[in-house]
């Protein structure tokens, strides 16, 4: 049995001896340093934490934290996850991944971890764009964009990761910048939840996609343009001068002006309604903010406890004889010499 207690780190502790390469400027590097200033608040130990991944830029994370890892093949890493914590439920397990990684060549394992609903967490690294492979479009980067593989401009619609995340059934749906100080605060919420944490982070890529995200994170825009949800707090942004509000006619969300501080008529988040969810992951940006934060929470039995306790009434002879199944029914058999004509 692993020991389980809560241990005193710091942030030193979860770095490795490895040379860090990323390119200067990359967005990963924040994301990394505020995984390692998180752990240590969670109170866990390194030898009983895991991080797989997959590939691309992202997935070179396990090297840089001093903890197990593994860096597997190309959209794989929720398939070695869930063999990870069904062989040892106790490590506390953490998928690092990337838009190509996870949606592309991933989507049907990423699909399937958030349906079963592996206690976990989920990075996903947003940039819009292949990096390692030399800027090629990614299924979020965004129609027009113009990259090797289209040099005329994208054509493709591209995917919405939460609202993929909220489709397959995921119980925790969150999001985050990679520079901005309240990251920390979401990775912290993922780790909390039991079950599958999917958290898009969004992540600038400083060669091949430089500023993509910058309407809504450089800090002139900021204010205006961000809305960070807190349960139980009204959907309010624009330094509280504007909020989200139900337009009852049409069943969608609306903006709306808030007049001396009277916020009576914008929504009080709920982090267990999914429908709400689900429009604040598809509002257009421009005419509505970028919602960040928990956007999702609501808890629900994981996969591995049922595993483990359908293993448990298996060894008490609580669950029928394999053989009996096999035999049950319908059975025939095959003559082994050929029939004559």
């Amino acid at each position: 049995m692993n020991d389980m207690t809560p241990i005193a780190t710091k942030p030193k502790d979860w770095e490795t001896d490895q040379e860090v390469r990323w390119c200067p400027g990359c967005g990963d590097y924040a994301v990394l340093k505020a995984v390692q200033r998180t752990m240590p608040e969670l109170g866990v130990r390194p030898e009983n934490t895991v991080f797989v991944s997959g590939i691309g830029c992202s997935s070179r994370f396990p090297y840089y934290m001093e903890t197990y890892g593994f860096h597997t093949i190309h959209g794989r890493a929720p398939a070695v996850a869930t063999g990870v914590k069904l062989a040892n439920p106790e490590l506390d397990v953490w998928i690092i991944t990337g838009d190509g990684d996870a949606l592309s060549i991933g989507g049907n394992h990423t699909m399937h971890l958030l349906r079963r609903n592996l206690d976990c967490q989920v990075l996903l690294f947003n940039n819009e764009i292949y990096g390692l492979t030399k800027g090629q479009y990614s299924p979020t980067s965004r129609v027009g964009t113009r990259s090797p593989s289209t040099p005329f401009g994208s054509v493709d619609r591209p995917a919405t990761p939460c609202a993929f995340a909220l489709g397959s059934g995921a119980r925790f749906v969150a999001r985050g910048i990679d520079v901005h100080k309240n990251l920390p605060s979401v990775l912290k919420a993922a780790h909390a939840h039991r079950g599958t944490a999917f958290v898009e982070i969004f992540q600038n890529c400083i060669v091949y996609n430089d500023a993509v995200f910058e309407p809504f994170t450089a800090k002139p825009n900021a204010a205006a343009n961000q809305l960070w949800l807190e349960h139980g707090q009204p959907m309010v942004f624009a330094n509280g001068s504007k909020g989200l509000a139900l337009d009852i006619e049409t069943l969608s969300l609306k903006v709306i002006d808030i007049i001396d501080g009277d916020a009576s008529g914008v929504i009080v988040h709920n982090v267990k309604n999914r429908a709400v969810a689900h429009m604040l992951v598809e509002m257009p940006f421009g005419p509505f903010p970028m919602a960040l934060g928990v956007l999702y929470d609501d808890p629900a039995p994981t996969f591995d406890s049922a595993v483990i306790d359908q293993n448990r009434q298996a060894s008490e002879g609580k669950l029928p004889d394999l053989q009996k199944l096999v035999s049950k029914g319908q059975t025939w058999m095959v003559d082994k010499e050929p029939r004559a004509e």
